[in-house]
């Protein structure tokens, strides 16, 4: 997956907080995105954001950077889920819907049914990393423990080297690209001899709204596991090394890792326009893929595409 991304950056790159989530968007934002602005005038116009509660905060930031720069652009980001704004895409009300995952074939499919054709640009990696409460003696897990815990086959922290305490398992919602990645990954154990498709998370685990509020929980509850991105980790929570099979070695979630691909559940973040993107939409998008927009994904610990 990351080669391939690469191969799409190459071929982007040489064109070229969270802020007001529910903002207002002057009408007609569509159409701003699909007119290429009048040749030696200044950007102008408005943007809309939908998707990933993940990808929002480094969408803002690249947002608030590239107002700076363009006063008479207005950018509104908001962060419902991957599939809120992939619904939102397909229905013509976001210009831009930013992803955890990648878009689905019957969301493809739904999509040109109303004349929309969706078309991928890889903006960032993230590493998405399996944290604890500091206090928590675990340390590492495989993805066969993980997908225990996550289907209540496991469900006290002393089954998996931890102390005898019950697990309070939490995960995204399932509106969530990263519930749909983390499910079909980690808790189906995609591409190992254990692989079970069939696997869905636990009636116990807790799903929650925002990756904020899992971060947070994790923070007061020493018994909690949850997954957020990288972006979002802090001393308040521990992260785990994580392998895919016993016989791996366990692999901390870092910068490095997610691009050395020796972490086992890094993902690409992506946005999605109708079409090859125009005007000032394609001018906010070669930002967000500039030097200086990649630079950015550093600052706020996600990991840029090389």
């Amino acid at each position: 997956m990351i080669s391939r991304i690469k191969q799409i950056r190459t071929r982007w790159l040489p064109f070229a907080l969270i802020l007001a989530i529910g903002l207002t968007v002057i009408s007609g934002c569509a159409e701003t995105g699909t007119t290429p602005p009048p040749s030696g005038s200044e950007l102008s116009g408005t943007i809309k954001i939908n998707g990933s509660n993940t990808v929002t905060p480094l969408t803002a930031v690249w947002a608030e950077e590239f107002m700076k720069a363009h006063p008479k652009v207005n950018i509104a980001v908001s962060g419902p889920g991957s599939g809120a704004g992939i619904a939102a895409l397909i229905n013509g009300t976001t210009d831009i819907c930013q992803t955890s995952r990648e878009i689905k074939a019957k969301e493809i499919e739904q999509a040109k049914s109303h004349g929309v054709d969706p078309f991928e640009i890889p903006v960032a990696l993230d590493a998405l990393s399996v944290v604890v409460h500091p206090s928590n003696p675990v340390s590492e897990l495989t993805f066969t423990q993980l997908s225990a815990i996550y289907t209540n086959r496991v469900s006290n922290w002393s089954e998996v080297g931890g102390s005898d305490v019950p697990i309070v398992a939490l995960a995204r919602d399932t509106s969530s690209g990263t519930h749909v990645y983390f499910k079909e990954n980690v808790v189906q154990m995609k591409g190992l001899p254990t692989e079970d498709k069939s696997l869905e998370y636990g009636t116990r685990v807790l799903l929650l709204p925002s990756t904020e509020e899992g971060v947070i929980e994790v923070a007061k509850n020493a018994r909690a596991i949850f997954y957020p991105g990288l972006g979002y980790l802090s001393e308040a929570v521990k992260p785990l090394a994580v392998s895919r099979t016993a016989d791996e070695p366990a692999v901390l979630p870092s910068v490095a890792t997610a691009l050395d691909g020796s972490y086992p559940i890094a993902r690409p973040l992506l946005f999605y326009t109708d079409g090859e993107p125009v005007g000032v939409v394609k001018a906010f998008i070669d930002y967000a893929l500039s030097a200086a927009g990649q630079e950015k994904v550093i600052e706020m610990g996600y990991v840029p595409l090389e």
